[in-house]
């Protein structure tokens, strides 16, 4: 996939060539944007449980797949209602801490979105 991750770290992450030092968001068309965690913190008191709100605003139509980069140990989950909703719209949802989903990210074709959670 485009753009390609070349490092990630605890607090960092590295794509296309350029350093990120907060959680991101890569779209069908390889744009990168800012993650907007504090839907899911406003409800849950944090961003380690994707909401709703904020599955909403991740997705984009046209997604054939979802990678999710759950930080450098894995603690970002789905809650009930984000899961659902990824379902409902047919957008199977991979969850990976960011090392490894990292790499999945690097050799994956298709019309694939992606989050990284660069910490825990």
């Amino acid at each position: 996939m485009l753009p390609q991750i070349n490092k990630t770290g605890f607090g960092a992450i590295t794509v296309g060539g350029k350093r990120y030092e907060y959680d991101i968001l890569i779209r069908l068309d390889g744009h990168i944007e800012k993650r907007k965690k504090k839907l899911s913190k406003a409800k849950y008191g944090t961003s380690h449980k994707i909401s709703l709100e904020e599955a909403v605003q991740i997705y984009e139509e046209g997604a054939q797949e979802l990678i999710i980069g759950t930080g450098q140990i894995g603690y970002v989950e789905l809650s009930t209602e984000a899961d659902l909703f990824f379902r409902e719209k047919e957008c199977p949802v991979k969850l990976v801490a960011t090392p490894t989903a990292a790499k999945v990210w690097n050799v994956l074709e298709g019309r694939v979105i992606a989050l990284f959670h660069v910490t825990c």
